[in-house]
């Protein structure tokens, strides 16, 4: 008999925790049976700055989606994110060698061996290499095996981060007598949610937009071919109306939330609304213009750094599939009349409606989801020598 398996998905964001869990039923089936939230503390841009302060987070997060769901975890899949987060392309080639040209499956893991082995600084680990099409004789290629051909080239994207950062994490989640079967980005688990197959083999563009970061993932012909973080997130939209209208914090977040949005809506500067709508001292009007200007000023930016990241890839005719955003920051009105204006194609608010129900449809959720359907998939993944594959087995010294 085969023994079901919970899973949990952890993503330890800047405002909020969320643990979601999943049982995986006779290895082929996902059953969510609970989840679990709190504030976040000891968490800025998508970096523990604070170990004490968020374990006690993560902990009470886990606590409480373990008692909704009266299931003890078996295993962790952690989303990753932040300003230490980066990525390059690799690439290798070899020579066909066989007297009938036939590419063998020999060289093609010579070949994929050689792109991934480029050295990294010993501060730094690879959190995921993802793969774009081969070439065979400078075509484009998904399964070379037995194609004729003179010369095999492959070419990824390599993904990695600080290592004692994202130890930092992994070691909050094992405080809890927990293990971290493997670590996803963000921007890659959201997209395995929000983006249709269609929209990937089109290609597409799926940005992540969180408090303290924003992540996103690229896909052409149905994989990620680019992906990467970078910390800029809805807390400096909030940083920016308290710094130029001057209040308190607490109070814009208040107002984006209560007025903002992503693409100015209000042409007239002299509409005002109040500060704390309640009349009371220390209330004041705010011009709605000033409002909204702030906000589509910063959200526009988010996008277009996103846009000069890609390069060659955030051009429109490689983006046929639109943009898909999720992450808390998508639910700021218009926000995907920004990343239009932006990107110049058609762009949506993605949602969760195949995999999810209720509250869990909501783009905030896109991230645990896809780290529960990523574990669907890639439980069993291990290294040669039985210990998971990636990045833990390389961070699994850190903990001994």
């Amino acid at each position: 008999m085969y023994k079901s398996k919970v899973i949990a998905g952890i993503e330890i964001g800047t405002s909020k925790i969320s643990v979601l869990l999943g049982e995986i039923v006779e290895g082929c089936s996902l059953n969510i049976i609970g989840l679990g939230q709190s504030s976040s503390k000891g968490v800025l841009k998508g970096d523990i700055v604070d170990f004490h302060d968020a374990s006690d987070c993560v902990h009470a997060a886990i606590l409480t989606a373990e008692e909704q769901a009266g299931v003890k975890i078996d295993g962790v899949y952690l989303a990753v994110s932040g300003s230490d987060i980066e990525g390059f392309p690799s690439e290798a080639s070899v020579n066909v060698t066989s007297r009938d040209r036939r590419v063998s499956m020999e060289e093609i893991n010579q070949v994929s061996t050689m792109a991934k082995g480029r050295d990294l600084a010993e501060d730094r680990a690879v959190i995921h290499h993802l793969r774009r099409p081969y070439r065979l004789d400078n075509r484009s290629v998904e399964k070379p095996l037995n194609l004729e051909g003179d010369r095999l080239e492959a070419s990824y994207w390599t993904i990695h981060g600080n290592a004692r950062k994202i130890g930092d994490a992994i070691h909050i989640i094992n405080g809890f007598n927990l293990h971290v079967d493997d670590v996803v980005l963000s921007a890659l688990a959201a997209g395995s949610v929000v983006a249709s197959d269609e929209e990937k083999t089109n290609g597409c563009l799926v940005v992540d937009i969180g408090q303290g970061a924003t992540d996103y993932a690229v896909y052409q012909d149905g994989n990620c071919v680019m992906a990467g973080s970078m910390p800029i997130g809805g807390d400096h939209i909030s940083n920016d109306l308290s710094i130029g209208l001057r209040m308190r914090l607490s109070q814009a977040e208040s107002l984006k939330h209560r007025y903002g949005t992503a693409v100015l809506e209000h042409k007239n500067k002299t509409e005002k609304v109040w500060l704390n709508n309640d009349f009371e001292i220390g209330d004041r009007p705010i011009p709605l213009w000033s409002i909204e200007k702030i906000v589509e000023l910063r959200m526009s930016e988010i996008f277009e750094v996103v846009q000069k990241k890609l390069g060659t890839y955030g051009r429109r005719e490689r983006l046929s599939g639109g943009v898909i955003l999720s992450g808390g920051g998508a639910n700021l009105i218009r926000s995907d009349n920004c990343a239009e204006l932006v990107f110049g194609v058609p762009a949506r608010i993605g949602e969760n409606g195949t995999m999810a129900s209720g509250e869990l449809r909501e783009s905030q959720y896109s991230v645990v989801l896809g780290l529960l359907k990523y574990g669907l998939q890639y439980q069993s993944k291990v290294g040669s020598e039985g210990q998971p594959a990636g990045i833990i087995g390389k961070l699994k010294g850190l903990f001994n």
